[in-house]
């Protein structure tokens, strides 16, 4: 787990909408959220490397900066939410046929 690690260390500082989250003698995993902070899923990053961990997160959209002083470009200021409004009403009060948004932040 050295390169799980080494990419809560070095690497969650510099994603946008990428929260790191200590839990004592708890796997290491990625907790995907949507808008409303409702659980859409987890990944567990026990057995990956560095490099697979970013790559993961790459391809699921979200945005990392070169230094952590960076400012997140416009387009990603909601990433990786898609076709996610913000500011929209919680689902409670919007019909229940209505599709969830997609995820717009994760906790590590």
């Amino acid at each position: 787990m050295p390169e799980v690690k080494a990419f809560v260390e070095r690497d969650i500082p510099l994603y946008h909408n990428l929260v790191k989250k200590h839990i004592v003698f708890a796997d290491p995993e990625l907790v995907l959220l949507n808008h409303y902070d409702k659980e859409l899923d987890r990944i567990d990053l026990t057995y990956m490397s560095r490099s697979e961990i970013n790559e993961l997160l790459g391809e699921l959209g979200f945005y990392k900066k070169k230094e952590e002083e960076e400012e997140v470009p416009e387009e990603f200021r909601f990433a990786p939410a898609k076709d996610n409004i913000p500011f929209e009403e919680p689902p409670e009060s919007q019909s229940t046929s209505e599709p969830e948004s997609e995820d717009t932040r994760s906790e590590l």
